[in-house]
């Protein structure tokens, strides 16, 4: 009985450790902040990119100027919970943040690229995970969201 205690003890000493190491593992700015319209694909699904040509999805294409769509994914990206600043600026058209799962806490790097076209600016978007080999669709559905609440914030798609 007290071996099964003892064992039950180093179990849980050691998930706690992992979670620990999980929290706190760094997220150097040289691997992390990649340009989404460069990146190259992960040989794991625990990623989503959205680029014209080879993405998961095409990029978004909204009808305004890049320093509006900037100011438009700061403000978002501030409001998210468990979201902070990894490198670039969003006014500068390339910035990854870092974005935390809500229970385990598991660091997911989140990279934009925005590029002004004729008619607004694209987005490209480049979510992927720090730890794992899938991610359960963590990535996908923080992209999407993101990608509805920046065309909530500036409008209809360009043409």
């Amino acid at each position: 009985m007290r071996l099964s205690y003892l064992i039950l003890l180093i179990v849980v000493a050691l998930i706690g450790l992992l979670m620990i190491l999980i929290r706190t593992a760094p997220m150097p700015v040289a691997r992390w902040h990649i340009d989404p319209e460069t990146a190259a694909r992960p040989d794991t699904p625990n990623s989503y990119l959205m680029r014209d040509g080879d993405g998961d999805a095409p990029a978004l294409h909204l009808a305004a100027p890049p320093a509006e769509i900037a100011a438009a994914l700061d403000r978002i990206m501030d409001a998210r919970p468990l979201t902070t600043l990894l490198a670039g600026r969003a006014a500068d058209g390339f910035v990854t943040y870092i974005a935390r799962t809500p229970v385990f806490r598991f660091p997911d790097a989140v990279s934009f690229r925005l590029s002004a076209t004729a008619t607004g600016t694209r987005v490209s978007i480049f979510s992927r995970s720090r730890f794992g080999r899938s991610d359960l669709g963590a990535n996908r559905a923080r992209v999407r969201a993101i990608v509805a609440d920046l065309s909530a914030a500036i409008g209809p798609n360009a043409p």
